[in-house]
């Protein structure tokens, strides 16, 4: 299926989002991208994977990076995609193929940008690490991703958010003693001593960190509780799963010793993590497209989430969030996208690249 990328935005966005592109299954969205931007004279396209990755080589004294994911969750009875008002319907309209709608026309239509452009289109962001798009660029191509600033063009709801928090999970394990559930005395019940780690939460007051002059908001939660053994024995385990999104005035070792210090006591083991982003908006670059972007009343606030602008600032890259879907209708039977928001970031991104 061909993409026209001279198209109206809205029906740009309409023709991505009926391209089903389930996390794993972007082939065919990629092979339209690509074709689509491989008839752009003025455009340098490179494939790696189902990611495609498109630039400028004017020899300017800037480069910036508009990056986008491919794919999206599992469909819920939500496509082909429909128009009903001002709304486009459709899996994948706010997370984030409208954003990807964006990049993709600017890409076509903006040949004499002030400062070079780098176009990437990624695969696999929507599910583990190791697959994500970026994430091997980052590894095996990092010189398709080099830049002086970077968008992500994540939902925001034509907001500005700066950096992201980071997230950690670990299990903190409580050890007891079996025993016959009718002589309970003579063992210790695990389950019940992990309400010690549940008080623990229940105390947890929510730090809210400035950095870079933007407010983050730290959490503490319990995600999974297992435990058990049988209907008649007292159980000898107890695991609880805690998340911990935190600001990105703490690396991930700092994250780590704040949690074993929460838990003093218990067995604490690290499951999973992801550094945060600082906002970065004192980088010239950064502060030229804010000026630019949220001239007119739009917000610049704290990212509160993880999205890929961690990768461009492992990179050296300072980077923002900044699409037109509303970030909390992402994964939703009902997700939706207002059209004249997807045409508002289209203008607001053309006169940025174009000032």
């Amino acid at each position: 299926m061909g993409l026209d990328l001279f198209s109206d935005v809205a029906d740009l966005t309409a023709a991505i989002v009926d391209i089903e592109s389930v996390s794993g299954g972007e082939k065919v969205l990629a092979d339209a991208v690509e074709e689509a931007l491989r008839a752009l004279p003025h455009l340098t396209v490179d494939r790696y994977g189902n990611n495609v990755v498109a630039r400028t080589g004017l020899g300017l004294s800037e480069r910036v990076v508009l990056a986008g994911h491919l794919d999206t969750v599992p469909l819920n009875g939500n496509l082909p995609s429909r128009v009903e008002g001002d709304r486009l319907y459709g899996c994948g309209t706010t997370d984030m193929k409208s954003g990807v709608a964006v990049a993709l026309k600017l890409a076509a239509t903006v040949t004499e940008p002030t400062r070079d452009i780098t176009y990437v289109f990624y695969e696999c962001e929507e599910i583990e690490a190791e697959r994500n798009g970026l994430n091997r660029l980052a590894a095996d191509r990092p010189e398709l991703l080099a830049g002086d600033f970077a968008v992500l063009m994540e939902p925001t709801g034509g907001q500005v958010e700066g950096g992201c928090q980071g997230t950690m999970r670990v299990d903190v394990t409580v050890k007891g003693e079996r025993a016959h559930s009718a002589r309970a005395w003579m063992g210790s019940n695990a389950i019940h001593t992990a309400g010690q780690i549940l008080d623990l939460l229940r105390a947890y007051e929510p730090t809210r960190p400035v950095v870079d002059g933007l407010e983050y908001h730290e959490g503490l939660n319990a995600v999974f509780v297992r435990g058990g053994v049988a209907g008649n024995v007292i159980p000898d385990e107890c695991v609880v799963t805690v998340n911990y999104r935190f600001a990105p005035d703490k690396s991930l070792d700092e994250a780590e010793t704040y949690l074993r210090g929460v838990f003093d006591g218990f067995q604490v083991e690290v499951t999973d993590g992801a550094s945060a982003a600082r906002p970065g908006l004192s980088h010239p670059a950064a502060a030229a497209f804010v000026s630019s972007v949220a001239s007119g009343g739009a917000e610049v606030r704290a990212k509160l989430g993880w999205t890929d602008v961690a990768r461009f600032s492992e990179l050296g890259v300072p980077a923002v969030n900044y699409g037109p879907g509303e970030p909390t209708l992402a994964h939703t039977k009902g997700e939706y996208v207002e059209l004249p928001l997807i045409a508002d970031c289209e203008r607001r991104m053309r006169a940025w690249l174009t000032a």
